[in-house]
């Protein structure tokens, strides 16, 4: 897992698919992208996503594809762990490219501007509340990249 500050990203530190996700994320208009799947290449797409915060969550986890969650607008807690250290709850769904579990983790705070790359090794709960007594809208983008 590895998080950090659009603006201020050095993308000469990633790989190319990974640098060339986060470039999208740069240069996007989000203003003028409507929420969905947007393919980016032969392999690549983004989904915009505009939701309601939640209380808790299952952790999911992919095989075919790192995700970069970026926080257009809001901000949730992205709690992560390490697969290993996971139980499976809903097995593996190949055409989805996800799987569920149950585990304890690590929370993040991600906040508009702020993106978080997430390797098949990273377990991870995103989309929840960090007061759970308010949830708040957020809007993210989430770019999946094939390994």
């Amino acid at each position: 897992m590895i998080k950090g500050v659009l603006k201020t990203v050095d993308l000469s530190n990633y790989s190319e698919n990974i640098a060339e996700g986060l470039k999208f994320l740069l240069n996007a208009d989000f203003s003028n992208l409507e929420d969905g799947k947007h393919i980016l290449s032969d392999t690549d797409f983004v989904n915009i996503q505009t939701y309601t915060t939640k209380s808790n969550a299952d952790f999911e986890a992919h095989r075919e594809y790192i995700d970069i969650q970026y926080i257009i607008s809001g901000e949730e807690i992205i709690s992560v762990s390490q697969y290993d250290e996971c139980k499976t709850t809903i097995a593996y769904n190949s055409e989805k490219d996800i799987e569920f579990l149950s585990g304890k983790g690590f929370d993040n705070i991600l906040s508009e501007g702020e993106f978080m790359i997430l390797y098949p090794k990273d377990a991870h709960k995103p989309s929840i509340s960090i007061n759970i007594n308010n949830p708040q809208t957020v809007r993210k983008a989430v770019v999946k990249v094939r390994l």
